[in-house]
Formats: C-alpha cells, structure tokens, sequence
C-alpha cells in the first residue's frame, strides 16, 4: 500500500522548514563540513553551483516531456515496467499504487540506446540525452560522496564514491511524471490516465531510497515532502537553480547510522504536470556494505551487520513501499531500533 501515514494526507503537521542549501562552488572543509550537517540532520540538501551544464537538463527534459506528452498506446509500447521500461501507476510487485507514471533505465549506455527504440522516434537523440544527463548527475553525486568521506575524516575519500562507478554499478535512472488534476486537463487528449482529485493524492508514497544517494531533479512545481519524524511533514519548493540529493538507506549504514535515510512522498497537489528526473546511485550487486573504520567506535559499535547489495536489493523488493528495511539488518536485533 502506497498510503504515508495512518492519518489522512493534509491532517498531518506540515511546517515551514528551510532545508540546507549547500554552494559548491565555495569547496574547501567548510564544504564538507556542512553536508555531513545536512547528512546527519535532514537526511536531504539542496545543491547550488553543482556544475551540470544547463544544456544536458534541458535536453534531458524536452525529451522527458516529448515522451510523456504521447498517446497512451504509443507509451505503452515502452513497456511494461520489469523492472525496466515505462510504467503506469503501479510502482511496485507488491500492490504499491501511487498518480505517477514513469520511466526506468539501468545506467548502461547500450541498454539505454537499445531501449530508446521503443521509447522515441530518434532514439539516437534521445539516448545521447539520457546518456549525457546520467554522466553529468554521477559526476556530481561522487563530488558530494567524496566530501561527505572528507567531513567524516575517512581517510579513502573514494570509498563511497567508488562504488557508483564501479563498472558492475547497479545505479539505476528513473523519470516521473505527475499529470495535473483531471479537471485542469484537455479531455479531447487520447490519453486514458486521468487522475480523480480529492484534495491532495499521492503521486509516490512514503519511502526512503535503498540505494547509496540520490540526486533529484524537478521542474518548476511542487509536491515533494520529506518527513523529519513524528509525524512532521516538511514541504520542498521546486527550485530551478538546485539539485536535490538525499542519502539512501546504504548510505545510512555505511555511516554506522551517522546520516540518515530521510523519508520522503511526491504529492499531485498541483494545477501543472510535475515530472523529476532521479538518479539513484547503487553499487555492485555483489559489493559488502560496511563501515570504513573511522566511523566505528567503541562508545559508537558497529549499528548493521555487514550485507551485500543483493542481499538488501532482495529485501526491498519483498516488501512495500513503506516498510522498514534497515531494521532486519542491525547488529543486535533484539535491541530496540537505533534509527
């Protein structure tokens, strides 16, 4: 089941929080020092100055949005979503539904060229756009894993960032789209997927992300929400200058538990179609994830007990959306939960 919480969407807490915005272009300690702030407080920051050539977003939409815009048949031809390929409102294998269509890629250039033959009428253009775009966002997603090792003070300052680009990577590219409100939209379109708006629905239900990191992308409308606990909800303003990044539950465990692996929902709350573009960084399936030692203390023992990605890919995909996954890997499971 894809609902965020017991309560009602719109009877939660939601709050006016200004989550960090993080310059790049500054470098140096202070740098680090701030996302590891961000990393262990939030789970999630905005980046600025991230170096990602405006011309690759730009494509990498305008392809997005040329996609998105076709007749139902035409984009079920990219499918059915298994995982890879277009989907339709079923976001899972386990019941999981949310107002969201989309796209999924494995990072691979040739998979990508050979799956643009169903997705585009010049799937040349297209897969130069998505293949670009990928290069772009896993340059920046190793810059930020490299000073997140530095303002840990480990000493291997590649040691997250080497598994993403690790050759066998299991890095995965997904482009979702939120069509607005069924009332909104153009009923002469041939498209069948209308969306039947009571308030706030959801587009992509409360979860955190299994993988390492997260860099995220979003036109310029709303809907996105990170929890920060109890129940409080914070709305993220779409920004048009910034990438999202949020850690992922690897991430959380190769941090011996020090950043944590934020929550997170899409709302369809908006009179505009909204469509992100994530890329979720992941390594080998065979890669043991660890803690570098520089994390592990004795006031601060080691929280997870060593797993591969297999293993953990397994159990995320046993499971619904919103479950807990983290938990069946602590140390000590007969202690109460430590996230």
């Amino acid at each position: 089941m894809v609902v965020a919480s017991p309560n009602p969407i719109g009877s939660e807490k939601l709050i006016a929080v200004e989550v960090p915005i993080i310059d790049l272009a500054a470098r140096g300690p202070k740098v680090a020092e701030l996302i590891v702030k961000a990393s262990q407080e939030y789970g999630f920051f905005k980046v600025i100055n991230h170096g990602v050539p405006e011309d690759v977003i730009r494509k990498m939409e305008e392809e997005s949005f040329n996609f998105f815009g076709k007749p139902d048949s035409e984009k079920k031809k990219a499918g059915p979503a298994q995982p890879f390929g277009y989907g339709c409102k079923n976001i899972g294998f386990n019941g999981d539904m949310g107002e969201v269509e989309y796209l999924l890629f494995n990072t691979n250039p040739h998979c990508i060229s050979q799956r643009s033959e169903t997705i585009s009428n010049d799937p040349t253009k297209f897969s130069s756009a998505v293949s670009g775009y990928i290069q772009a966002v896993t340059d920046l997603a190793c810059e930020i894993l490299d000073l997140m090792a530095e303002g840990l003070w480990v000493q291997n300052t590649s040691v997250f960032s080497s598994l993403i680009t690790h050759l066998d990577s299991d890095s995965v590219f997904r482009l979702n789209h939120y069509p607005p409100p069924l009332k909104d939209r153009d009923t002469s379109s041939s498209s069948s997927f209308q969306i039947h708006h009571q308030g706030n629905n959801i587009g992509f239900g409360e979860h955190s992300d299994p993988q390492i990191l997260t860099i995220l992308r979003s036109n310029d409308v709303g809907g996105l929400q990170i929890c920060l606990g109890d129940g409080v909800w914070v709305p993220v303003p779409p920004d048009p200058t910034s990438f999202c990044v949020n850690v992922g539950d690897l991430l959380q465990a190769m941090t011996n538990g020090r950043f944590v692996s934020v929550r997170h929902r899409a709302l369809t709350n908006s009179d505009k179609p909204r469509m992100s573009m994530a890329f979720f960084g992941a390594p080998p399936l065979h890669a043991l994830i660890t803690s570098p030692p520089e994390v592990v203390t004795p006031e601060r023992p080691s929280l997870y007990r060593p797993f591969t990605w297999a293993e953990y890919k397994e159990i995320t995909y046993s499971l619904r959306l919103g479950d807990s996954r983290l938990n069946l890997f602590k140390a000590c499971p007969d202690k109460e939960a430590q996230e």
